[in-house]
């Protein structure tokens, strides 16, 4: 639609009001409690944001600021709908979703992460997700097991 038959003052306050949705994984979606009670997080808060964007008087600024919100609620409200809740890992030793896996590499590196959903999965906060070709070699291994990814040696220490 042209910018002449909208209250917008020009094109590009007009595209800021419209963002296109985030990607949904064709993955299924996991997650772990902690993750589960993460996305409840962050959509309280989207709505909340919305809420306050409400309150803007200038149509065009609401609009602005209502873009992202509204966009990550959608997101959002999707992933909770689709969220499959995984018992915690069992104690076997074998590596599964949720677990906690130590492993080293090759070039002499010690890591430890979480394996956990895709919307959880912070690799500096020590989370990978479940898809990533690292939680995807180590999965149903155990200890002392040595895997190989990209070329790469990596041997689980130890799985919690």
């Amino acid at each position: 639609m042209s910018v002449a038959f909208t209250k917008e003052d020009s094109a590009e306050t007009a595209a800021e009001t419209v963002l296109p949705d985030r990607p949904i994984s064709p993955h299924p979606n996991l997650v772990t409690r902690a993750g589960l009670k993460a996305l409840e997080e962050e959509l309280r808060l989207a709505r909340e944001a919305c809420e306050a964007a409400n309150g803007t008087d200038d149509v065009n600024e609401r609009r602005r600021l209502l873009a992202s919100p509204l966009r990550d609620l959608r997101y959002l409200s999707e992933r909770l709908r689709t969220a499959q809740l995984m018992p915690d890992p069992p104690s076997n030793g074998i590596v599964a979703f949720g677990s906690l896996v130590t492993f080293s590499r090759d070039d002499g590196r010690t890591q430890r992460f979480r394996i956990v959903g895709e919307d959880e999965a912070d690799p500096a906060a020590g989370t990978m997700s479940y898809v990533s070709p690292v939680a995807r070699a180590l999965t149903g291994k155990t200890a002392g097991d040595v895997v190989i990814v990209a070329g790469r040696e990596i041997e689980i220490l130890a799985v919690e």
